[in-house]
């Protein structure tokens, strides 16, 4: 059981080590980018334990429908009317692809699906966290970005991860 919470520890390390200093307008994205990291992370550990492929499938179905949909919905509505182009629009067809690779798990519950989720997952994230957050940092005014703070003030939620069944363990 240590070696478990070793590892989920030395994963947030990495993680928080290569985040920057993001803009407080946009800081709750960011926070919500940990869960989906966490959300790949136990995918794979389940992989790894051998756990029946029906409960992983149920997880990816609980955090689209309680995290992603509404993570991509405020990305979409609140940060594209900003800026279009091509960061922006590689977002835009990430999302898309999560989300197809979510309806074909739901109706396909294979390891390989898990994972090319999982995978797809972390690295629109550290796409968003590395290149795409800094580009709207560095080209959007300091108003817009208040702007943008103070809508997601108002649709925000800072929901946890509380899902029941903890396969990953």
């Amino acid at each position: 059981m240590l070696n478990r919470f070793q590892n989920l520890l030395s994963f947030i390390n990495k993680y928080s080590e290569k985040t920057m200093k993001r803009n407080e307008n946009i800081i709750q994205l960011s926070r919500d980018h940990h869960f989906g990291l966490l959300c790949s992370w136990k995918i794979r550990q389940g992989i790894k334990k051998e756990t029946e492929a029906k409960r992983i499938q149920k997880y990816v179905e609980y955090f689209w429908k309680s995290h992603l949909k509404e993570h991509f919905r405020e990305e979409e509505t609140i940060l594209f009317p900003y800026i279009d182009d091509v960061l922006s629009e590689r977002v835009k067809s990430e999302h898309r692809q999560i989300e197809n690779l979510v309806y074909k798990i739901s109706e396909n519950s294979h390891h390989q699906c898990f994972l090319d989720f999982a995978d797809l997952l972390e690295n629109h994230i550290r796409f968003e966290e590395r290149k795409w957050f800094p580009h709207l940092e560095n080209n959007l005014s300091e108003k817009d970005l208040q702007d943008i703070g103070s809508a997601l003030d108002k649709i925000h939620s800072d929901e946890k991860d509380d899902y029941q069944d903890e396969f990953w363990k």
